[in-house]
């Protein structure tokens, strides 16, 4: 058993991460999920927030994904994002912007439908500006 594991990240736009990595964490479905060669297979949606990418014992990259899917082999971890964004490059002050034009919409939403759009809207927002604003796994 190798003591690397495969992780690749997409988005519709490109290709945002591929290599060779000791562990990765992500926001699973279910809660964070840390992902280690030799993992049991596994299959599920991802929720909005940061992935962190780890070499040794630091992280060496973390994303902002709004959710996807993930899919894990014992030497192979695969994300399908639905956007994906480099923590660093998260402007706050936009993020801040977009929470509070999210709470806005949550409360002027005018049926059931529009309710659930505009709280998952909210819940991403909220995730967005989470990750720019919390430091890295030490």
């Amino acid at each position: 058993m190798s003591d690397k594991v495969t992780f690749e990240l997409v988005s519709p736009e490109k290709l945002l991460f591929s290599g060779e990595v000791d562990m990765v964490v992500l926001p699973a479905a279910e809660g964070d999920m840390g992902i280690l060669p030799g993992h049991a297979p596994v299959i599920t949606t991802i929720r909005p927030g940061t992935i962190c990418i780890f070499n040794g014992n630091s992280v060496e990259k973390r994303l902002f994904v709004a959710g996807g899917f993930l899919e894990v082999t014992p030497d192979r971890c695969t994300v399908l994002a639905d956007t994906a964004t480099p923590v660093e490059d998260i402007d706050v002050s936009a993020a801040q912007q977009m929470v509070k034009d999210c709470t806005d919409d949550v409360g002027s939403a005018k049926d059931e439908d529009a309710q659930a759009k505009a709280r998952l809207a909210l819940a991403t927002a909220e995730a967005k500006l989470q990750a720019a604003q919390s430091p890295a796994y030490k």
